[in-house]
Protein backbone atom coordinates (compact mmCIF):
# COMPACT_ATOMS: atom_id res chain seq x y z
CA UNK A 1 0.00 0.00 0.00
CA UNK A 2 1.28 3.41 -1.26
CA UNK A 3 5.22 3.83 -3.06
CA UNK A 4 5.88 6.63 -0.21
CA UNK A 5 8.62 6.20 2.74
CA UNK A 6 7.73 6.30 5.94
CA UNK A 7 9.08 7.73 8.54
CA UNK A 8 7.19 6.37 11.51
CA UNK A 9 7.51 9.31 13.75
CA UNK A 10 6.88 12.11 11.58
CA UNK A 11 3.27 12.66 10.94
CA UNK A 12 3.92 14.57 7.77
CA UNK A 13 5.30 11.31 5.65
CA UNK A 14 2.33 9.36 7.53
CA UNK A 15 -0.58 11.55 5.98
CA UNK A 16 1.65 11.75 2.13
CA UNK A 17 1.01 7.96 2.64
CA UNK A 18 -2.10 7.68 3.32
CA UNK A 19 -3.20 10.50 1.01
CA UNK A 20 -1.02 8.32 -1.59
CA UNK A 21 -3.07 4.92 -0.72
CA UNK A 22 -6.80 7.03 -0.76
CA UNK A 23 -5.58 8.63 -3.89
CA UNK A 24 -9.03 9.97 -5.52
CA UNK A 25 -11.27 9.40 -2.67
CA UNK A 26 -13.37 12.30 -2.35
CA UNK A 27 -15.05 11.19 1.07
CA UNK A 28 -11.61 10.65 3.48
CA UNK A 29 -11.25 13.59 6.10
CA UNK A 30 -7.42 14.16 6.84
CA UNK A 31 -8.23 16.72 9.89
CA UNK A 32 -4.69 17.99 10.93
CA UNK A 33 -4.98 19.95 14.27
CA UNK A 34 -2.85 21.38 17.37
CA UNK A 35 -3.50 19.31 20.96
CA UNK A 36 -2.17 20.49 23.67
CA UNK A 37 0.41 23.58 23.65
CA UNK A 38 2.00 22.38 20.31
CA UNK A 39 1.60 18.48 19.51
CA UNK A 40 0.89 17.92 16.16
CA UNK A 41 -1.62 15.83 15.40
CA UNK A 42 -4.04 14.45 12.62
CA UNK A 43 -7.38 12.23 12.01
CA UNK A 44 -8.28 10.35 9.29
CA UNK A 45 -11.74 8.77 8.16
CA UNK A 46 -14.32 8.25 5.81
CA UNK A 47 -17.35 10.59 5.56
CA UNK A 48 -20.58 8.98 6.24
CA UNK A 49 -19.10 6.12 8.49
CA UNK A 50 -18.11 7.80 11.28
CA UNK A 51 -20.60 9.23 14.10
CA UNK A 52 -19.58 13.06 13.76
CA UNK A 53 -21.31 14.17 17.15
CA UNK A 54 -19.15 11.32 19.23
CA UNK A 55 -16.18 12.02 17.17
CA UNK A 56 -16.35 16.11 18.20
CA UNK A 57 -17.48 15.12 21.85
CA UNK A 58 -15.61 12.64 23.17
CA UNK A 59 -12.54 12.85 21.24
CA UNK A 60 -11.62 16.10 19.70
CA UNK A 61 -13.25 18.33 22.71
CA UNK A 62 -10.64 16.23 25.26
CA UNK A 63 -8.20 16.42 23.09
CA UNK A 64 -8.17 20.14 22.51
CA UNK A 65 -8.41 20.12 26.49
CA UNK A 66 -5.32 18.49 27.29
CA UNK A 67 -3.12 21.87 28.10
CA UNK A 68 0.03 19.22 28.22
CA UNK A 69 3.18 21.78 27.29
CA UNK A 70 5.70 18.39 27.39
CA UNK A 71 4.95 16.33 24.31
CA UNK A 72 6.31 13.52 26.31
CA UNK A 73 3.38 13.25 28.87
CA UNK A 74 0.69 14.09 26.10
CA UNK A 75 1.81 11.08 24.38
CA UNK A 76 2.37 9.44 27.67
CA UNK A 77 -1.62 9.97 28.24
CA UNK A 78 -3.24 9.11 24.58
CA UNK A 79 -0.52 5.85 24.49
CA UNK A 80 0.45 4.93 27.89
CA UNK A 81 -2.35 5.80 30.47
CA UNK A 82 -5.38 6.02 28.02
CA UNK A 83 -6.92 8.78 29.22
CA UNK A 84 -9.36 9.49 26.94
CA UNK A 85 -13.01 8.78 27.35
CA UNK A 86 -12.97 6.60 24.72
CA UNK A 87 -13.78 2.57 25.91
CA UNK A 88 -11.76 -0.13 23.60
CA UNK A 89 -9.61 2.37 21.65
CA UNK A 90 -5.58 0.93 20.67
CA UNK A 91 -2.69 0.89 18.92
CA UNK A 92 -1.63 -0.67 15.60
CA UNK A 93 0.47 -0.40 13.20
CA UNK A 94 -0.26 2.76 9.95
CA UNK A 95 -0.60 -0.17 7.72
CA UNK A 96 -3.21 -2.14 9.49
CA UNK A 97 -5.17 1.09 10.78
CA UNK A 98 -5.63 2.39 6.75
CA UNK A 99 -7.91 -0.88 6.66
CA UNK A 100 -9.35 -0.21 9.78
CA UNK A 101 -10.28 3.01 8.13
CA UNK A 102 -12.39 1.26 5.59
CA UNK A 103 -14.12 -0.49 8.80
CA UNK A 104 -15.51 2.79 9.76
CA UNK A 105 -12.86 3.45 12.05
CA UNK A 106 -10.93 6.68 13.16
CA UNK A 107 -7.77 7.37 13.08
CA UNK A 108 -5.39 9.26 15.52
CA UNK A 109 -1.99 10.21 13.96
CA UNK A 110 0.56 11.86 16.58
CA UNK A 111 4.05 13.47 15.77
CA UNK A 112 6.59 11.64 17.26
CA UNK A 113 4.92 8.31 17.76
CA UNK A 114 5.15 5.50 15.61
CA UNK A 115 2.04 3.78 16.72
CA UNK A 116 -1.24 5.07 15.33
CA UNK A 117 -4.83 5.02 17.86
CA UNK A 118 -7.45 3.56 16.22
CA UNK A 119 -11.34 4.65 18.02
CA UNK A 120 -14.20 2.33 16.79
CA UNK A 121 -16.82 5.45 15.94
CA UNK A 122 -18.01 4.28 13.29
CA UNK A 123 -22.09 4.53 12.79
CA UNK A 124 -23.69 2.86 10.24
CA UNK A 125 -27.32 3.98 9.01
CA UNK A 126 -29.04 0.51 9.22
CA UNK A 127 -33.11 -0.42 9.76
CA UNK A 128 -34.81 -0.82 13.01
CA UNK A 129 -35.48 -4.42 14.75
CA UNK A 130 -38.98 -5.08 12.66
CA UNK A 131 -40.99 -8.21 13.00
CA UNK A 132 -40.34 -11.22 10.62
CA UNK A 133 -41.34 -11.07 7.23
CA UNK A 134 -41.10 -15.10 5.86
CA UNK A 135 -41.38 -16.71 9.86
CA UNK A 136 -44.62 -15.26 11.24
CA UNK A 137 -45.95 -17.06 14.00
CA UNK A 138 -48.99 -16.56 16.43
CA UNK A 139 -47.14 -16.35 19.53
CA UNK A 140 -43.59 -16.28 19.16
CA UNK A 141 -41.21 -12.94 19.31
CA UNK A 142 -41.59 -10.48 17.14
CA UNK A 143 -38.06 -9.51 16.56
CA UNK A 144 -35.87 -10.43 13.33
CA UNK A 145 -31.87 -9.73 12.17
CA UNK A 146 -30.97 -6.23 10.76
CA UNK A 147 -27.96 -6.47 8.56
CA UNK A 148 -25.67 -5.72 11.37
CA UNK A 149 -23.60 -8.86 12.13
CA UNK A 150 -23.01 -7.13 16.26
CA UNK A 151 -26.55 -6.17 16.30
CA UNK A 152 -27.41 -9.89 15.12
CA UNK A 153 -24.83 -11.61 17.83
CA UNK A 154 -26.71 -9.16 20.70
CA UNK A 155 -30.03 -10.48 19.60
CA UNK A 156 -28.94 -13.74 20.29
CA UNK A 157 -26.78 -13.26 23.49
CA UNK A 158 -29.94 -11.52 24.60
CA UNK A 159 -31.18 -15.19 25.09
CA UNK A 160 -28.57 -17.20 25.80
CA UNK A 161 -26.95 -15.42 28.98
CA UNK A 162 -24.03 -18.10 29.08
CA UNK A 163 -20.22 -16.82 29.00
CA UNK A 164 -20.06 -20.48 27.12
CA UNK A 165 -21.36 -18.53 24.31
CA UNK A 166 -18.43 -18.17 22.37
CA UNK A 167 -17.82 -16.88 18.76
CA UNK A 168 -14.91 -16.87 16.44
CA UNK A 169 -14.48 -13.86 13.48
CA UNK A 170 -13.58 -14.26 9.78
CA UNK A 171 -13.24 -11.86 7.06
CA UNK A 172 -13.68 -12.98 3.69
CA UNK A 173 -13.49 -10.86 0.13
CA UNK A 174 -10.57 -9.22 -1.20
CA UNK A 175 -12.77 -6.13 -1.66
CA UNK A 176 -15.59 -6.33 0.98
CA UNK A 177 -13.86 -7.85 3.80
CA UNK A 178 -16.79 -8.75 5.28
CA UNK A 179 -16.58 -10.03 8.64
CA UNK A 180 -18.26 -13.05 9.27
CA UNK A 181 -19.15 -14.59 13.01
CA UNK A 182 -19.43 -18.55 13.92
CA UNK A 183 -21.22 -18.68 16.85
CA UNK A 184 -22.13 -21.74 18.77
CA UNK A 185 -22.03 -22.75 22.63
CA UNK A 186 -19.17 -24.52 24.35
CA UNK A 187 -19.45 -27.66 25.53
CA UNK A 188 -22.80 -28.02 24.10
CA UNK A 189 -21.79 -28.25 20.42
CA UNK A 190 -19.34 -30.42 18.60
CA UNK A 191 -15.52 -29.23 18.13
CA UNK A 192 -15.49 -31.25 14.90
CA UNK A 193 -18.06 -29.19 13.74
CA UNK A 194 -16.46 -25.78 14.36
CA UNK A 195 -13.37 -26.72 12.77
CA UNK A 196 -15.11 -28.07 9.47
CA UNK A 197 -17.27 -24.83 9.09
CA UNK A 198 -13.88 -22.51 9.98
CA UNK A 199 -11.66 -24.50 7.13
CA UNK A 200 -14.51 -24.06 5.13
CA UNK A 201 -14.85 -20.64 5.32
CA UNK A 202 -10.93 -20.31 5.37
CA UNK A 203 -10.69 -21.97 1.78
CA UNK A 204 -13.12 -18.80 0.35
CA UNK A 205 -11.25 -17.09 -2.24
CA UNK A 206 -13.49 -14.20 -3.65
CA UNK A 207 -13.39 -10.72 -4.26
CA UNK A 208 -16.83 -10.14 -2.52
CA UNK A 209 -19.17 -11.65 -0.34
CA UNK A 210 -22.78 -9.35 -0.43
CA UNK A 211 -24.98 -11.93 1.48
CA UNK A 212 -25.47 -14.69 3.22
CA UNK A 213 -26.31 -17.09 0.23
CA UNK A 214 -22.40 -16.63 -0.87
CA UNK A 215 -21.47 -17.97 1.81
CA UNK A 216 -24.40 -20.99 1.45
CA UNK A 217 -23.05 -22.20 -1.35
CA UNK A 218 -19.46 -22.58 -0.48
CA UNK A 219 -20.52 -24.49 2.01
CA UNK A 220 -22.44 -27.20 0.66
CA UNK A 221 -21.09 -30.58 0.44
CA UNK A 222 -23.04 -31.50 -2.95
CA UNK A 223 -23.18 -28.15 -4.79
CA UNK A 224 -25.26 -30.32 -7.06
CA UNK A 225 -28.34 -31.58 -5.40
CA UNK A 226 -31.43 -29.80 -5.26
CA UNK A 227 -32.05 -29.58 -1.73
CA UNK A 228 -30.29 -26.80 0.58
CA UNK A 229 -27.60 -28.60 2.75
CA UNK A 230 -27.68 -25.25 5.49
CA UNK A 231 -30.75 -23.16 6.99
CA UNK A 232 -31.08 -20.08 7.07
CA UNK A 233 -33.46 -17.74 9.31
CA UNK A 234 -34.34 -14.31 10.51
CA UNK A 235 -35.77 -15.26 13.29
CA UNK A 236 -33.46 -14.82 16.74
CA UNK A 237 -35.08 -17.26 18.73
CA UNK A 238 -34.92 -19.86 15.94
CA UNK A 239 -31.11 -19.39 16.38
CA UNK A 240 -30.99 -19.61 20.14
CA UNK A 241 -32.86 -22.79 19.66
CA UNK A 242 -30.62 -23.67 17.03
CA UNK A 243 -27.33 -23.30 19.28
CA UNK A 244 -29.31 -24.66 22.42
CA UNK A 245 -29.27 -27.99 20.18
CA UNK A 246 -25.40 -28.17 19.58
CA UNK A 247 -25.20 -26.24 16.28
CA UNK A 248 -23.56 -23.35 14.70
CA UNK A 249 -24.45 -19.88 13.52
CA UNK A 250 -22.79 -18.47 10.92
CA UNK A 251 -23.47 -14.39 10.99
CA UNK A 252 -22.64 -12.48 7.42
CA UNK A 253 -22.04 -8.70 8.17
CA UNK A 254 -24.91 -6.73 5.98
CA UNK A 255 -27.26 -9.72 5.68
CA UNK A 256 -30.96 -10.30 7.83
CA UNK A 257 -30.30 -14.13 7.21
CA UNK A 258 -28.00 -16.56 10.05
CA UNK A 259 -27.08 -19.72 8.63
CA UNK A 260 -27.73 -22.59 10.82
CA UNK A 261 -25.35 -26.01 10.37
CA UNK A 262 -25.96 -29.01 10.44
CA UNK A 263 -29.45 -29.01 8.92
CA UNK A 264 -31.58 -32.18 8.33
CA UNK A 265 -34.66 -32.88 6.29
CA UNK A 266 -36.84 -33.41 8.78
CA UNK A 267 -35.67 -29.79 10.59
CA UNK A 268 -36.22 -28.02 7.65
CA UNK A 269 -39.87 -29.45 7.86
CA UNK A 270 -40.10 -27.66 11.64
CA UNK A 271 -41.23 -24.21 11.88
CA UNK A 272 -41.10 -22.31 15.29
CA UNK A 273 -44.87 -22.39 15.58
CA UNK A 274 -44.41 -25.78 16.51
CA UNK A 275 -42.80 -24.79 19.84
CA UNK A 276 -45.12 -22.32 20.98
CA UNK A 277 -48.29 -24.53 20.45
CA UNK A 278 -48.98 -26.54 23.19
CA UNK A 279 -47.48 -30.01 21.68
CA UNK A 280 -51.00 -31.63 21.19
CA UNK A 281 -51.72 -28.87 18.60
CA UNK A 282 -47.74 -28.52 17.33
CA UNK A 283 -48.14 -32.53 16.53
CA UNK A 284 -51.08 -32.41 14.59
CA UNK A 285 -50.04 -29.13 12.40
CA UNK A 286 -46.42 -30.80 11.74
CA UNK A 287 -48.46 -33.79 10.27
CA UNK A 288 -50.60 -31.77 8.62
CA UNK A 289 -47.83 -30.24 7.25
CA UNK A 290 -45.99 -33.78 6.28
CA UNK A 291 -49.26 -34.36 4.24
CA UNK A 292 -48.82 -31.30 2.08
CA UNK A 293 -45.36 -32.06 1.76
CA UNK A 294 -46.39 -34.84 -0.22
CA UNK A 295 -49.09 -33.59 -2.04
CA UNK A 296 -47.38 -30.98 -3.32
CA UNK A 297 -45.13 -33.02 -4.54
CA UNK A 298 -47.17 -35.72 -5.99
CA UNK A 299 -50.03 -35.10 -6.71
CA UNK A 300 -49.74 -33.75 -10.00
CA UNK A 301 -48.25 -36.67 -10.84
CA UNK A 302 -50.71 -39.15 -9.49
CA UNK A 303 -53.30 -37.34 -11.63
CA UNK A 304 -51.20 -37.84 -14.98
CA UNK A 305 -50.63 -41.82 -13.89
CA UNK A 306 -54.02 -42.75 -13.21
CA UNK A 307 -55.58 -40.61 -16.29
CA UNK A 308 -53.24 -42.28 -18.47
CA UNK A 309 -52.51 -45.80 -17.15
CA UNK A 310 -54.55 -46.58 -14.32
CA UNK A 311 -58.57 -45.23 -15.07
CA UNK A 312 -59.85 -48.39 -13.53
CA UNK A 313 -58.92 -46.69 -10.34
CA UNK A 314 -60.97 -44.06 -10.39
CA UNK A 315 -64.63 -44.22 -9.30
CA UNK A 316 -66.72 -44.87 -12.09
CA UNK A 317 -69.01 -41.26 -11.80
CA UNK A 318 -65.51 -39.13 -11.30
CA UNK A 319 -63.91 -40.75 -14.30
CA UNK A 320 -67.06 -39.81 -16.19
CA UNK A 321 -66.90 -36.58 -15.32
CA UNK A 322 -63.15 -36.19 -15.78
CA UNK A 323 -63.29 -37.73 -19.43
CA UNK A 324 -66.15 -35.59 -20.19
CA UNK A 325 -64.25 -32.47 -19.24
CA UNK A 326 -60.87 -33.87 -21.10
CA UNK A 327 -62.81 -34.68 -24.02
CA UNK A 328 -62.25 -31.41 -25.98
CA UNK A 329 -58.62 -31.29 -24.65
CA UNK A 330 -56.22 -31.39 -27.55
CA UNK A 331 -53.31 -32.12 -25.26
CA UNK A 332 -52.18 -35.29 -23.70
CA UNK A 333 -52.27 -35.36 -19.27
CA UNK A 334 -49.04 -35.04 -19.42
CA UNK A 335 -48.42 -31.73 -21.61
CA UNK A 336 -51.68 -30.19 -19.56
CA UNK A 337 -49.91 -30.53 -16.26
CA UNK A 338 -46.88 -29.51 -17.88
CA UNK A 339 -49.10 -26.36 -19.48
CA UNK A 340 -50.50 -25.72 -16.17
CA UNK A 341 -47.59 -26.04 -13.58
CA UNK A 342 -45.11 -23.73 -15.88
CA UNK A 343 -48.19 -21.23 -15.93
CA UNK A 344 -48.86 -21.45 -11.91
CA UNK A 345 -44.62 -20.87 -11.51
CA UNK A 346 -44.46 -17.74 -13.50
CA UNK A 347 -47.78 -16.17 -11.73
CA UNK A 348 -45.76 -16.84 -8.29
CA UNK A 349 -42.74 -15.16 -10.18
CA UNK A 350 -44.49 -12.41 -11.05
CA UNK A 351 -46.25 -11.61 -7.47
CA UNK A 352 -43.10 -11.36 -6.22
CA UNK A 353 -41.71 -9.13 -8.81
CA UNK A 354 -44.87 -6.71 -8.87
CA UNK A 355 -44.90 -4.07 -6.06
CA UNK A 356 -46.87 -5.31 -2.79
CA UNK A 357 -49.42 -3.25 -3.19
CA UNK A 358 -50.48 -4.90 -6.26
CA UNK A 359 -48.93 -7.97 -6.65
CA UNK A 360 -51.00 -10.22 -4.53
CA UNK A 361 -54.32 -8.78 -6.47
CA UNK A 362 -52.79 -9.00 -9.82
CA UNK A 363 -51.58 -12.52 -8.76
CA UNK A 364 -54.98 -13.37 -7.53
CA UNK A 365 -56.56 -12.10 -10.47
CA UNK A 366 -54.75 -13.11 -13.27
CA UNK A 367 -54.75 -16.72 -11.29
CA UNK A 368 -58.86 -16.95 -11.91
CA UNK A 369 -58.46 -15.24 -15.40
CA UNK A 370 -56.18 -17.27 -17.21
CA UNK A 371 -57.66 -20.26 -15.61
CA UNK A 372 -61.01 -19.95 -16.87
CA UNK A 373 -60.21 -18.30 -20.19
CA UNK A 374 -57.86 -21.71 -20.34
CA UNK A 375 -60.87 -24.03 -19.20
CA UNK A 376 -63.74 -22.32 -21.68
CA UNK A 377 -61.10 -22.50 -24.41
CA UNK A 378 -60.01 -26.08 -24.45
CA UNK A 379 -57.00 -26.08 -23.88
CA UNK A 380 -56.97 -27.47 -20.47
CA UNK A 381 -59.67 -29.09 -18.30
CA UNK A 382 -61.28 -27.97 -15.19
CA UNK A 383 -60.02 -31.01 -13.07
CA UNK A 384 -56.20 -30.33 -14.01
CA UNK A 385 -56.99 -26.44 -12.91
CA UNK A 386 -58.17 -27.92 -8.91
CA UNK A 387 -55.19 -30.05 -9.17
CA UNK A 388 -52.56 -27.27 -10.11
CA UNK A 389 -54.32 -24.99 -7.96
CA UNK A 390 -54.76 -27.40 -4.94
CA UNK A 391 -50.68 -28.67 -5.58
CA UNK A 392 -49.97 -24.75 -5.43
CA UNK A 393 -51.85 -24.27 -1.93
CA UNK A 394 -49.97 -27.09 -0.35
CA UNK A 395 -46.47 -25.81 -1.76
CA UNK A 396 -46.88 -22.83 0.29
CA UNK A 397 -47.11 -24.87 3.77
CA UNK A 398 -43.26 -25.91 3.60
CA UNK A 399 -42.16 -23.30 6.23
CA UNK A 400 -38.26 -23.05 4.43
CA UNK A 401 -38.63 -21.57 1.16
CA UNK A 402 -35.72 -23.19 -0.48
CA UNK A 403 -37.02 -26.86 0.54
CA UNK A 404 -40.49 -25.54 -1.15
CA UNK A 405 -38.30 -24.87 -4.27
CA UNK A 406 -36.65 -28.59 -3.88
CA UNK A 407 -40.10 -29.93 -4.05
CA UNK A 408 -41.59 -27.78 -6.98
CA UNK A 409 -38.16 -28.28 -9.21
CA UNK A 410 -38.59 -32.16 -8.52
CA UNK A 411 -42.36 -32.23 -9.32
CA UNK A 412 -41.15 -31.99 -12.71
CA UNK A 413 -39.21 -35.06 -13.32
CA UNK A 414 -41.61 -37.16 -11.60
CA UNK A 415 -44.59 -35.54 -13.80
CA UNK A 416 -42.13 -36.87 -16.82
CA UNK A 417 -42.10 -40.53 -14.71
CA UNK A 418 -45.49 -40.68 -14.31
CA UNK A 419 -46.34 -39.67 -18.44
CA UNK A 420 -44.35 -42.18 -19.29
CA UNK A 421 -44.12 -45.65 -17.22
CA UNK A 422 -47.77 -44.46 -14.67
CA UNK A 423 -47.66 -45.69 -11.28
CA UNK A 424 -44.03 -47.34 -11.48
CA UNK A 425 -42.76 -44.84 -12.46
CA UNK A 426 -43.51 -42.20 -9.50
CA UNK A 427 -42.21 -45.10 -7.11
CA UNK A 428 -39.04 -45.24 -9.36
CA UNK A 429 -38.82 -41.37 -8.94
CA UNK A 430 -39.48 -41.64 -5.07
CA UNK A 431 -36.73 -44.68 -5.16
CA UNK A 432 -33.95 -41.95 -6.77
CA UNK A 433 -35.06 -39.22 -4.74
CA UNK A 434 -34.31 -41.08 -1.13
CA UNK A 435 -31.07 -42.57 -2.43
CA UNK A 436 -30.00 -39.36 -2.87
CA UNK A 437 -31.32 -38.37 0.32
CA UNK A 438 -29.89 -41.05 2.28
CA UNK A 439 -26.17 -40.49 0.61
CA UNK A 440 -26.96 -36.81 1.35
CA UNK A 441 -24.79 -35.06 4.27
CA UNK A 442 -24.49 -31.47 5.80
CA UNK A 443 -21.52 -31.03 7.79
CA UNK A 444 -21.25 -34.96 8.48
CA UNK A 445 -24.71 -35.33 9.42
CA UNK A 446 -26.90 -37.60 7.86
CA UNK A 447 -29.59 -35.61 6.04
CA UNK A 448 -32.29 -38.48 6.82
CA UNK A 449 -31.26 -38.59 10.75
CA UNK A 450 -32.48 -39.71 12.96
CA UNK A 451 -35.05 -41.74 10.76
CA UNK A 452 -31.59 -43.19 8.85
CA UNK A 453 -29.67 -43.77 10.70
CA UNK A 454 -32.50 -44.69 13.31
CA UNK A 455 -32.38 -42.58 16.25
CA UNK A 456 -35.22 -43.68 18.81
CA UNK A 457 -35.02 -41.38 20.83
CA UNK A 458 -34.79 -38.22 18.68
CA UNK A 459 -37.77 -39.11 16.83
CA UNK A 460 -39.59 -37.64 19.92
CA UNK A 461 -39.30 -34.36 18.25
CA UNK A 462 -39.26 -35.64 14.35
CA UNK A 463 -42.94 -36.64 13.21
CA UNK A 464 -44.48 -35.50 16.78
CA UNK A 465 -43.85 -32.67 18.70
CA UNK A 466 -43.46 -34.36 22.32
CA UNK A 467 -43.71 -32.07 25.23
CA UNK A 468 -40.79 -30.54 26.82
CA UNK A 469 -40.64 -33.02 30.14
CA UNK A 470 -40.12 -35.55 27.34
CA UNK A 471 -37.36 -34.26 25.27
CA UNK A 472 -34.46 -34.23 27.86
CA UNK A 473 -31.98 -35.38 25.47
CA UNK A 474 -30.33 -33.07 22.12
CA UNK A 475 -30.65 -34.50 19.48
CA UNK A 476 -27.74 -37.11 19.35
CA UNK A 477 -26.11 -36.26 15.93
CA UNK A 478 -25.47 -32.45 16.99
CA UNK A 479 -24.70 -31.96 20.62
CA UNK A 480 -21.00 -32.97 22.29
CA UNK A 481 -23.74 -32.79 25.87
CA UNK A 482 -26.75 -34.84 24.93
CA UNK A 483 -28.66 -33.92 28.32
CA UNK A 484 -30.62 -30.57 28.75
CA UNK A 485 -32.89 -31.29 31.43
CA UNK A 486 -33.04 -33.36 34.38
CA UNK A 487 -34.46 -37.32 33.14
CA UNK A 488 -37.88 -36.47 33.60
CA UNK A 489 -39.77 -38.93 31.59
CA UNK A 490 -43.59 -38.28 32.18
CA UNK A 491 -45.88 -35.31 33.97
CA UNK A 492 -46.27 -37.06 37.12
CA UNK A 493 -42.75 -37.11 37.98
CA UNK A 494 -42.49 -33.03 36.22
CA UNK A 495 -45.37 -32.24 39.07
CA UNK A 496 -44.28 -34.45 41.85
CA UNK A 497 -45.52 -37.86 42.90
CA UNK A 498 -48.97 -36.22 44.69
CA UNK A 499 -49.59 -34.46 41.13
CA UNK A 500 -48.27 -30.97 42.92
Amino acid sequence: MGSILINDERIDDKIAWLREVFTDRTDVVIHQFVAGISQQCALVYLQGLVDVTMLQEELLHPLFSLRVSDPLEFRAILFERKQLPISAYHTAPIQSGASSILSGHVLLLVDGEQPVLVFPLRSYRQRSIDEPANEATVRGPREAFVESADENLSLVRKRLKTPDLKTESLRIGTLTQTEILVAYIQGVCKKELIDEITMRLSRINIDGILGSSYIEEFLDHSPLSPFPQVQYTERPDVAAAALLEGRALIIVDGSPMVLLAPVTLFMLLQSAEDYYQRYVAGTWIRWIRYLFVLISLLLPSVYVAITTFHPEMIPPKLLITIAGSREIVPFPALIEAFIMEISFEALREAAVRIPKSIGQAVSIIGALIIGTAAVQAGIVSAAMVIIVSFTGIASFIIPHFDLGLSFRFLRFPIMIFAGLFGLFGIICGLLLIYIHLVNLQSFGSPYLAPLTPLVSNDLKDTYVRAPWWRMWKRPSMTGANPIRQGELRTMTEYKGEDGD
